[in-house]
């Protein structure tokens, strides 16, 4: 996995949170098509994956720790498009 300054992350951050909030915005999401859907949670869930690797610290830290923030978060984002998916 990519090592980045906590600068560079955080331009990278702010960046993926324009294009997120960019496509959110520009009417693609929701017209029957899931694409749109799938690339706003999959980027979401890379900056969720650099906040706890990098901001948090965790890419070194004890297995655990880092099992179960990564595993929240993958329960976090899962339930987000399950609700998403059963309300279409």
């Amino acid at each position: 996995m990519f090592k980045f300054s906590s600068n560079t992350l955080w331009l990278l951050l702010l960046m993926a949170t324009g294009f997120t909030y960019w496509l959110g915005e520009s009417g693609q999401v929701g017209h029957g098509s899931m694409v749109p859907v799938f690339l706003i949670f999959g980027v979401s869930f890379f900056k969720g994956l650099g906040v706890i690797l990098d901001f948090m610290d965790l890419r070194h830290a004890p297995v655990l720790w880092r099992n179960l923030l990564m595993g929240w978060l993958v329960f976090v984002v899962g339930m987000i498009l399950l609700a998403y998916w059963i309300g279409q």
